[in-house]
């Protein structure tokens, strides 16, 4: 039996962004909008390792039209700075897919900014990056791909206590940071169809996808491999639970390219538990379809990070 796959219509004229394209999911994702014919820029923090990464895409496909451009999700400065290139490049954007992300870090760390290391580069960097481009999707009708997790089932969007201040808890503050890419996603679609903003919005989750995210994040700062990273390598040699990354990307592929993903949609792995697997509308988090809460976590977000989307009635956004 054929693996599962994902058609992707031609893309050829198109222009996508995509974060965190070095690897990975984003990767993964760079390869297929560069195979199907699209011109990518790779939204990277490590210019030499997005350089390789290109090198490797180019030995398949040679005429692949892929660029870097430099960006900190964690600091908005930084998200700022690319915003501040692409607007003056004036190029409308058709495809933002906001991948990029950092998983457990064991020990609360703060930003330049003053943010909780895992909230600012999972959530509030595309918060203000998506902001900051919005005129150029305006102008392109252009659709927006979050990112999130199966983590968010268990976050929990902590309104007391948002920058885990009074608690860190490396996995809670991961889902948390999730729940609100998740969240984002939806009331993003909400707002744009309320504004008349012309984008389509929506979200992905990867399922058990093996990448290096898992080891990055809580390896952060340590020498040598604690307890829950132990714990971790074991889960990954249990190999009927994981998926690699080709097959990992395609929600993400058919939300951000298919002519069938709708605005607001969630999509991840159809298989058990939606772990691996084709492509299947995935099962929304409790909180993900509190509009109050969306509305809440928007207005938060707004104020950390000192972007504001154009205004839309609260009662116009159902």
């Amino acid at each position: 039996m054929a693996p599962p796959d994902v058609v992707v219509p031609d893309l050829t004229g198109k222009l996508a962004v995509i974060t965190g394209a070095n690897s990975g999911l984003g990767f993964g994702l760079t390869g297929r909008f560069a195979r199907a014919g699209a011109e990518v820029i790779m939204a990277v923090r490590n210019e030499s390792k997005g350089a390789e990464a290109i090198e490797k895409i180019h030995a398949e496909l040679p005429d692949a039209r892929l660029s870097i451009r430099r960006v900190d999700l964690a600091s908005l400065a930084s998200v700022a700075e690319l915003s501040e290139q692409l607007n003056a490049d004036g190029r409308p954007i058709d495809i933002l897919v906001n991948n990029a992300g950092i998983m457990a870090t064991p020990k609360r760390e703060l930003t330049e900014d003053g943010f909780e290391l895992q909230l600012a580069s999972n959530h509030l960097g595309h918060f203000a990056l998506t902001a900051h481009l919005l005129p150029l999707l305006r102008a392109a009708g252009g659709r927006v791909t979050t990112l999130a997790s199966l983590a968010a089932r268990t976050g929990h969007i902590q309104f007391n206590d948002p920058q885990s201040e009074r608690f860190y808890f490396s996995w809670r503050a991961y889902g948390q940071t999730k729940l609100a890419t998740l969240m984002f996603g939806l009331e993003l679609d909400r707002r744009s169809r309320a504004g008349g903003w012309g984008i389509l919005a929506n979200s992905a989750h990867p399922g058990l996808t093996r990448t290096n995210l898992a080891t990055t994040g809580p390896s952060r700062g340590r020498s040598s491999p604690g307890l829950p990273m132990r714990l971790g390598a074991l889960f990954h040699q249990v190999r009927w639970l994981w998926q690699e990354v080709p097959q990992g990307i395609l929600p993400a592929l058919y939300a951000a390219t298919s002519p069938d993903a709708v605005g607001g949609g969630y999509y991840g792995p159809d298989g058990f538990g939606e772990l691996t697997g084709g492509v299947t509308p995935a099962a929304m988090p409790r909180q993900a379809r509190d509009r109050e809460a969306a509305r809440r976590l928007w207005e938060l977000s707004e104020r950390l990070t000192g972007v504001t989307y154009p205004a839309v009635p609260s009662a116009n956004r159902a």
